[in-house]
């Protein structure tokens, strides 16, 4: 991929004070040209695999939670695993609070804790991403 350029091109008309007559201006052409690559910088690209991969991992904690709440059998391969994976994420948010699950009589459980990480992953992707914001060129404002 290249890069392409752009150009931007302004015309203004300015009135002298010091004439009488208004009808009387001169015309002002102001041309820029800027080149602008093909293909996203580094940090944008760093922003999108962040984006993707706390995607991921808050599909993964959502999951996670509808499968308690709707008793999932954990010995079914597709539940252990999603239980499994999410384990490590859920782990640092327990013990937050006092009540890190709450138990139904049939079973239901509802994980506080991965919760709790859901909303702690979230808030570490949004730092993420006003950093990589912060590095991140603009054009010139003019």
């Amino acid at each position: 991929m290249t890069d392409y350029e752009r150009e931007t091109t302004r015309e203004t008309s300015v009135v002298d004070p010091s004439l009488r007559d208004p009808a009387v201006s001169s015309t002002v052409r102001t041309t820029e040209s800027a080149s602008v690559p093909a293909r996203p910088e580094g940090p944008v690209v760093a922003a999108r695999i962040v984006t993707f991969a706390f995607g991921v991992l808050q599909a993964a904690l959502i999951l996670r939670l509808v499968l308690l709440v709707l008793v999932a059998n954990p010995g079914n391969d597709v539940v252990a695993l999603i239980l499994g994976v999410t384990d490590p994420f859920v782990e640092p948010f327990r013990g937050m609070f006092a009540l890190d699950r709450v138990r139904a009589d049939q079973g239901s459980v509802f994980d506080i804790a991965a919760l709790v990480a859901l909303v702690g992953w979230t808030l570490i992707e949004a730092l993420l991403l006003a950093a990589f914001r912060i590095f991140a060129r603009r054009p010139a404002e003019i």
